[in-house]
């Protein structure tokens, strides 16, 4: 949803990626700088348990994630191994971010993991962690989807919940729960993107499957 958005925002960060240009960074560089700063950012967040500042940092980091596409339009115009190279590193800080979740939810959430009993604390922890990894799972498949696609072809690129899409449903929740000091708040947001991610998956499926039965392919 929030891909529309790309294009002016490119704009927007123009000046940076000329100023980084001056500087001399290269788009790989930049793409490296951005993918271990989120990947630390996020597990510091999770360890932590400071919601609100990791979820601004993330956020700041987040924006900037065109700016390795913007440096490489102003050097090189952009390689194949920088394409890959960025793609590869995103689905780790994917990863990173889910995991700061899980993290949180195990660190601070309130969960009574040692004791007998099971408390509600227990029941938000168990369900926020459960929907980060399948979450996780559909965040893989759907990036997966488009890959395989192209493989072959064709393209999946549609979606309810693309990757912009799902950083801001988890940023959005951990501000809610840092805000509320509330873990189910960000119980209720890694549901949301569980249920939205599950969705993006068989929308990417059957845009396939219709280009391919249009082509008279299956």
């Amino acid at each position: 949803m929030l891909e529309k958005l790309r294009p002016p925002f490119k704009r927007l960060i123009a000046p940076i990626a000329r100023a980084l240009v001056a500087l001399g960074l290269s788009a790989n560089a930049v793409t490296i700088i951005g993918a271990v700063g989120t990947i630390l950012a996020a597990i510091a967040t999770g360890i932590t348990g400071w919601l609100i500042p990791g979820a601004v940092v993330l956020a700041v980091l987040a924006a900037f994630d065109s700016l390795d596409g913007s440096v490489a339009a102003l050097t090189t115009g952009g390689t194949k191994f920088g394409a890959f190279l960025d793609s590869t590193l995103d689905r780790i800080a994917d990863w990173a971010v889910l995991f700061a979740v899980v993290l949180y939810f195990l660190l601070h959430g309130g969960m009574s993991i040692a004791s007998g009993s099971i408390s509600s604390d227990d029941i938000v922890g168990w369900i926020g962690i459960g929907a980060s990894l399948y979450a996780m799972m559909t965040s893989f498949v759907t990036s997966y989807a488009r890959a395989r696609a192209e493989s072959v072809g064709y393209e999946a690129k549609n979606g309810i919940a693309t990757r912009s899409d799902r950083l801001v449903i988890i940023l959005v929740g951990m501000l809610f729960a840092g805000i509320f000091h509330d873990s189910r708040w960000m119980m209720a947001f890694v549901v949301i993107l569980a249920v939205l991610g599950t969705i993006t998956v068989f929308q990417r499926i059957f845009e396939v499957r219709r280009q391919m039965k249009a082509d008279g392919a299956i």
